[in-house]
């Protein structure tokens, strides 16, 4: 975006000029400027330190290290160059390195930069974030990234949005040098996430961490379910008998003949037990023969397991199903599992029953 002035009864066009042609520096200039006025990427920073770079083994050093007024650290890496480099990879780094930091020892690191006394670095910091003393809170583990640079590759920002996506939390300004005769001008503007869009990406943020929550409590479950049905299994079954416990929903064994997979799926408010047949992508028309050649055995198969059971020839699937459905599923309280486990291994061994000579008669 050009920068204008208007000029009588029009706009005239501000001159661009780069860093590098200004002859100005990264540490020097750039890094010191921010420095002084750290405001100009959020009003809610506080510069802690420079050239911080206290960890073993790395001669690496973050340009800027600073605290939000939410307790959390802030890397800023700084570049004057028109693509960034790789910057967020090493933001990223800074980021892991600084993110065991106590409060003790960002105190620490005040003082050395701000030449105060360690009790007075303390207090500056609590003084910034609202506290009485240490105790009043904790430092977050969710470290905030920064990235300035006179422009962004492609590279960088495709990265930054997918980072972003994935629960990060990385700012990008874009600082622009502009020439107005004796007057050098710097348009700052912050380009991910769009300011416009920040409370939007804020709450998109925390409804995928709350997905991922509920999603990772939901694995939980169902590998809990699994194990106890696989040792409830034994004895009865052999299906699943030398599996793992899944973290899915389902949960597959084997009836002896590649393709024809024997699965316990787990659903809301209901579970089933299936013969679900796949020979892959390039043999769905065997796949569908397969089925066919069973379901022209319906009636004795049926007669076999005990009741009716659900044929799905599943149009446009790579696959076919055979299956028997019951109620209950993962919302039952966990001291109701073992009546649903003992049910689904039921009707599992009578499904086993009524296909394992068929299937094992069928010429596919």
């Amino acid at each position: 975006m050009a920068l204008f002035r208007i000029s009588g009864e029009s706009f005239e066009r501000v001159a661009e000029t780069t860093f590098t042609r200004e002859r100005l520096q990264e540490r020097q200039d750039l890094q010191r400027l921010l420095r002084a006025d750290i405001s100009v990427l959020g009003d809610d920073l506080m510069v802690v330190t420079q050239e911080f770079g206290e960890w073993e083994d790395s001669n690496r050093r973050i340009d800027l290290l600073c605290l939000d007024s939410q307790a959390r650290l802030v890397v800023v890496e700084l570049k004057r160059t028109d693509d960034g480099g790789h910057m967020e990879l090493q933001a990223i780094r800074y980021a892991a390195m600084v993110s065991g930091m106590t409060f003790d020892q960002l105190a620490s690191a005040h003082s050395r930069y701000t030449g105060l006394d360690h009790p007075s670095a303390e207090a500056a910091l609590l003084s910034f974030l609202g506290w009485e003393n240490e105790t009043d809170g904790a430092l977050s583990d969710e470290v905030r990234i920064i990235l300035v640079s006179g422009n962004f590759s492609r590279e960088i920002t495709t990265a930054v949005l997918w980072l972003n996506k994935q629960g990060l939390d990385i700012t990008c300004y874009r600082m622009r040098p502009h020439r107005v005769g004796a007057e050098l001008l710097v348009d700052i503007q912050q380009i991910i996430p769009l300011p416009e869009a920040a409370d939007y990406e804020t709450k998109l943020k925390a409804q995928r961490q709350e997905e991922k929550r509920v999603l990772s409590a939901r694995r939980e479950i169902f590998h809990r379910f699994w194990t106890q049905l696989i040792e409830r299994s034994r004895g009865t079954t052999s299906v699943v008998a030398n599996r793992n416990p899944s973290n899915d929903h389902w949960l597959t064994g084997s009836i002896g003949r590649s393709g024809f997979a024997m699965n316990f799926v787990l659903n809301q408010n209901e579970s089933s037990v299936e013969c679900y047949i796949s020979f892959g992508r390039d043999r769905a028309d065997q796949a569908l023969a397969a089925f066919r050649a069973l379901e022209g055995q319906k009636d004795q198969i049926e007669t076999v397991f005990g009741g009716k059971l659900i044929w799905q020839d599943l149009p446009g699937k790579l696959g076919c199903r055979i299956s028997s459905r019951i109620a209950g599923g993962w919302r039952l309280p966990e001291d109701e599992w073992s009546d649903l486990q003992e049910r689904l291994v039921a009707e599992m061994v009578r499904l086993e029953r009524a296909l394992r000579q068929p299937v094992a008669n069928l010429r596919v």
